[in-house]
């Protein structure tokens, strides 16, 4: 274990927290994930929206509902589900911005997306909250779902 592991969490970095959320997330583990996160915490990924007959999904809600659900779908979808951290800025009042590329290649159905064994790397923006808990208490991520959507060969039109 390294000291950033054993260290309890209230005496870590913000940007420690989320850099330690997101080597979990590279290890595409949903419950080391969610277990930085606060019981409560916030969840918004502004794009995501999956429609279906009678409703619409939106990536709005809380970590332990809506985040676990993505999360999980994303990972079986996508079994290489990784993301190349470029930036991570954080200050002491707990705000942590990372700029990344979430990237991996579908193996399975994603929403009404079905699989064409493509690859995708789109640059992420992250924003989130560590609480003085030293739990992430605000998730909320920034990206281009067209994007996304061309490179894996979906390419929907009304």
């Amino acid at each position: 274990m390294t000291q950033l592991d054993t260290a309890p969490a209230r005496t870590r970095k913000p940007a420690d927290v989320v850099a330690e959320f997101f080597d979990r997330y590279r290890e595409r583990d949903v419950v080391a994930m969610t277990d930085l996160c606060s019981d409560n915490c916030d969840f918004s990924y502004i794009p995501f929206e999956v429609w279906a007959k009678q409703r619409v999904v939106r990536g709005d809600g809380k970590v332990r509902t809506i985040g676990r659900v993505i999360w999980s779908g994303l990972i079986n979808a996508f079994p290489d589900l990784g993301n190349t951290i470029h930036h991570i800025d954080g200050n002491d009042e707990g705000d942590v911005v990372v700029a990344c590329d979430i990237t991996g290649t579908q193996q399975s159905a994603w929403g009404f997306i079905g699989s064409q064994g493509q690859y995708f790397a789109e640059p992420h923006l992250f924003i989130m909250h560590v609480g003085p808990d030293g739990l992430i208490d605000s998730i909320k991520a920034y990206w281009d779902n067209a994007g996304v959507n061309r490179q894996l060969g979906h390419l929907e039109v009304d």
